[in-house]
């Protein structure tokens, strides 16, 4: 049984200015990653490395689902290492003063074989760091 692993935070922004920051790619290098073949279409893959120069996990993911300021949802998986996959569900929804961001990361048991660096708890940790410390700066300045 797949529990996923869900991370929220309320971001003094509004969804229009968090969408941008999720979707453009210029914007995407500054808080999150550095993906030089992100396209916003359905169907579309995109690749990129963590950062840091070593290359050492090739990320892959598809664009599934697109609902403009609102829902981004894709795979997410490490070809180099396994043929399996994740999904990862952005949600955007406006409350007074802000939005709430929610990430969701599902089927994270697919990467269980691959040793710690793929666990729960660092995954986790990382969205974490993603979104509450990362997008939240880099949106709210």
């Amino acid at each position: 049984m797949d529990t996923p692993i869900i991370v929220q935070y309320k971001i003094k922004a509004p969804a229009e200015r968090i969408w941008k920051a999720l979707t453009d790619k210029s914007e995407m290098k500054s808080w999150y990653f550095d993906i030089e073949d992100f396209e916003l279409k359905v169907g579309k893959v995109f690749n990129f490395y963590e950062p840091g120069g070593e290359n050492k996990y090739h990320h892959q993911g598809e664009i599934l689902e697109i609902i403009p300021n609102q829902q981004l949802k894709h795979s997410w998986a490490y070809p180099d290492f396994s043929a399996l996959k994740t999904t990862v569900t952005w949600e955007l929804q406006e409350e007074e003063q802000g939005t709430l961001v929610k990430l969701t990361h599902e089927g994270i048991e697919n990467f269980k074989d691959l040793g710690d660096g793929f666990s729960r708890t660092n995954f986790t940790a990382g969205w974490n760091a993603i979104i509450g410390q990362s997008l939240k700066e880099y949106v709210e300045k």
